[in-house]
Formats: C-alpha cells, sequence, structure tokens
C-alpha cells in the first residue's frame, strides 16, 4: 500500500492561501483533470486544483522546472487526455506528485513561475479526464444488495455467490458524461405485474446510484493477472459517480443476463480524479464479520486486510425544477461512506484480471451503489422509499419516491480525521430532462 510521505504533511502550507481554508482542494490533496477556458476553442489540458485554481499544466510543462521523471509526467498531464499519465504508472505519478507539492509550498522558489500557470476554477469548463476505453460496475455493498434483493427476491435477498466473488458487469463507457451532464428520460420496455405484454415507454421510476469510480493507471497484459500484493500500482485515482438507473425497464430485463438498456444510458462522473497517493492517510482496515466465508487466496494479502479499507464520506442532494425557480439550495437525502464496501478496490482490480482479462490506462471501474447499514444511509432512492412504497418529503414539502423531470441530482464526496488534512473530491452534478418520443 502508499506510505505516507512528505506530501501528506500536515503542517504543509501553500501560497496559494485559498488552498490553507477548509478547501477541497488543499496541498495536500492535488487531484486531476482535464480543462479549457469557458466558452473558449482552446485545446484542453490538463490542470491540478490547488484551492480555488487549477495549474495549467500545458504551461507548466512548457516552462520546464522540473526535471527526470517529474517533467516527463508533467509532459503527460499537459496533454488533452490523462491517458499517457495514468499509463507512466505508481512511480512516475508520485515523482510529479512530489514536485508539485514542493513547488507549493509557502517559500518555494518555483512560486513565481507556478503562479502564472494559474487559472480560477469559476472560469473554466471541465471535459472527461481520459478516454475511457472500457467500464465495468460492480456490487460492492452488502447492504444496498441485501436491501434491493429484498425487494426482488424478499426470501432470497443475497444470492450465495454475493460473499464469495465481487459481482460485475461490463457497462457502456460511451455514455459516461463529465459533471454537468444532462440526459432525456430513458425510453425502454415496460410491464406491469398484472399485464399481459411489455409497452414501450418512458421509464417511470429513474434512479440514481451513489457511487466511486476508480481509474486504471498502467495496464497489464492479455493473460497476464494482476495480483493482489501489486494491485494498488494500477489504480490511478478515484472520482464520485453516479450510474443512473431506470428501476423498471432493469425490473422486466434484468433476468437472466443482468443490466442492459436500464443502465447504459447516462452515467456522470466528477472532473477531478483525487490520487490513490492522496488517499494514503485515509486507509482502513479491511474486516469481514467472523462467520462471513473469507476471500480466496488470490483476493487476501496482509496489506489488504489491514489498509484496504478507505474512508471516504459520501452525501446526495437534490435540487427540483421547483427548487431552482424558487431559489433554493439542493436538499441532501442521505449520505454514506465508502468503508462500507465489502470489497476493495484492490480486489476488484484483481479478481477483474484473474482470467488475464487485460485492463488498459483510463478503464474505469464503478464501485456499485454505497449505501450504509442504516435506512438514511441509502445510495439510491429504490432503498429510500422502498421500493417506491414509501414517498420521502423534501425541505421545501415536495415528495418523491423516484427523480421527475428537471430534477438535478449533486453527489459530494471528502475524507476527513484528526490528525490528517481535509480533502475532497468536489461534487458531481447531472440533471434530468423530459424523454424523447
Amino acid at each position: 500500500m502508499t506510505l505516507l510521505n512528505e506530501t501528506h504533511d500536515t503542517n504543509l502550507t501553500s501560497w496559494v492561501t485559498s488552498a490553507n481554508n477548509a478547501s477541497d482542494f488543499p496541498i495536500q490533496n492535488l487531484p486531476f483533470a482535464t480543462f479549457r477556458l469557458k466558452g473558449s476553442n482552446e485545446p484542453l489540458r490538463g490542470g491540478v486544483a490547488i484551492g480555488d485554481y487549477v495549474i495549467d499544466m500545458a504551461a507548466l510543462a512548457s516552462s520546464n522546472i522540473f526535471s527526470g521523471l517529474a517533467q516527463q509526467a508533467a509532459n503527460a498531464a499537459a496533454k488533452s487526455s490523462l491517458n499517457d499519465l495514468m499509463g507512466m504508472g505508481k512511480e512516475a505519478n508520485s515523482a510529479l506528485r512530489l514536485a508539485l507539492s514542493r513547488a507549493l509550498t509557502v517559500g518555494a522558489s518555483e512560486q513565481d513561475i507556478v503562479s502564472k500557470c494559474l487559472v480560477l476554477q469559476q472560469d473554466v469548463e471541465f471535459a472527461m479526464p481520459c478516454i475511457i476505453g472500457d467500464y465495468t460496475d460492480f456490487y460492492t455493498s452488502i447492504h444496498h444488495a441485501t436491501a434491493v434483493g429484498a425487494l426482488f427476491r424478499p426470501d432470497n435477498p443475497l444470492l450465495p455467490n454475493y460473499k464469495w466473488v465481487p459481482i460485475g458487469y461490463h457497462g457502456r463507457s460511451s455514455t459516461i458524461g463529465i459533471s454537468g451532464q444532462t440526459f432525456p428520460r430513458p425510453v425502454g420496455q415496460l410491464k406491469a405485474p398484472n399485464a399481459e405484454e411489455p409497452i414501450l415507454a418512458p421509464c417511470k421510476r429513474l434512479d440514481y446510484e451513489l457511487e466511486m469510480g476508480i481509474f486504471i493507471g498502467k495496464g497489464n497484459e492479455l493473460g497476464h493477472r494482476i495480483d493482489i500484493e501489486s494491485a494498488q500500482d494500477h489504480i490511478f485515482g478515484l472520482c464520485l459517480f453516479n450510474d443512473w438507473s431506470a428501476r423498471d425497464i432493469q425490473a422486466w430485463e434484468y433476468q437472466p443476463l443482468g443490466p442492459f438498456l436500464a443502465k447504459n444510458f447516462a452515467s456522470t462522473i466528477s472532473p477531478w480524479i483525487v490520487t490513490i497517493e492522496a488517499l494514503a492517510p485515509y486507509r482502513t482496515e479491511f474486516v469481514r464479520p467472523e462467520n462471513d466465508p473469507q476471500p480466496l487466496p488470490y483476493l487476501t494479502s496482509k496489506e489488504n486486510s489491514d489498509l484496504g479499507g478507505l474512508d471516504i464520506q459520501l452525501e446526495c442532494l437534490i435540487q427540483t425544477e421547483k427548487m431552482r425557480k424558487e431559489g433554493e439550495s439542493a436538499y441532501k437525502i442521505s449520505e454514506s461512506n465508502f468503508k462500507y464496501s465489502y470489497w476493495t478496490i484492490e480486489q476488484l482490480v484483481t479478481h477483474h484480471s484473474v482470467n488475464g482479462c487485460s485492463m488498459n490506462p483510463g478503464d474505469l471501474l464503478g464501485s456499485g451503489t454505497q449505501s450504509g447499514p442504516e435506512h438514511c444511509q441509502a445510495g439510491s432512492m429504490l432503498e429510500l422509499s422502498r421500493g417506491g412504497k414509501e414517498a420521502f418529503t423534501l425541505a421545501n414539502g415536495e415528495t418523491r419516491t423516484f427523480l421527475e423531470d428537471g430534477d438535478c441530482v449533486v453527489m459530494r464526496g471528502y475524507c476527513q480525521k484528526d490528525g490528517a488534512a481535509r480533502i475532497g473530491f468536489g461534487e458531481v452534478v447531472g440533471t434530468v430532462l423530459p424523454a424523447i418520443q
């Protein structure tokens, strides 16, 4: 596992003063995105968040203030996609992170040069951080799996393979969009319980899923598995991920092969990717209940047991069209934590490749809906409304069981504890539009 180093020092402060005031993006974070100035036709390039600013990595790389592997990584980060940077692997990414940290620290000799490379975040627009060649969605929250299973299979909510194997399905990368994504309500086959035949109609039970996205860094060759001991070396970083779901389409189509049109119409990621190294202070113990099956040997290591978990606070908010028109802020409807995941991110990578599947820089793994043990920690409306049977009330008196046209879903994530710097993921925002028929 990534060890703590000087970049995690809580005493570090930046000459970018906005990074020192409870920002999502202090000097201990330094996440990556791609951007350009709003409304411009400028080339996209990589950026790094520090306080209220983005470091323009194209401008910084051209200054040649770094050397060796750090400069090579800066050159890769300057491109219109982060795939090359991701593919350089842990050593290069760590070298660039260290060089950036030192250049941003109070008293750094590079301040004059780096300050000329800063752009206010409010002045930029973000793009997809990389080309996502493949996307796999997992199902790692046992609380979500049990709650949803109870709705569809009351007598057998959790299938017997769940505790043995990380469950996943191959998704659709072409419909993954960056925060701010809008999409029409999906249309598909629906079949009411008492109907003899299905109909083609707009989804009536549209939902969100509160997830984390895991970006692959260095890949592996076809036929060569990634061992659990080295899995973290193949992870670039994490983002927030909303995997929108059409529950009524899903209920009709999912047997026997699983999700299809219910999941492939839209998914939304946050622009910032927090590197796996930045998350090192928030590693936690990974423990299975004593009475549960323990992972098979290929999914087990001492490091994974000691530090496989991640303590990431997650929250979900809704802003309805009525709330927007009346100037009301989004209302928080649930919160959870990534530490409740039944499988670690290293186990996901290892299992994905155990059959020899090749993975490439920029591939995305979805964690699956992150629900906690309490009902208020549900990561989907399907759970919050108990399958649509119980409407819940928003701050302005509106009620919901599932999403309505015009609803905007906001997800946020951050890590915070005593003895470590607070780091955030920003937010991921998406809005539902009326169906196109």
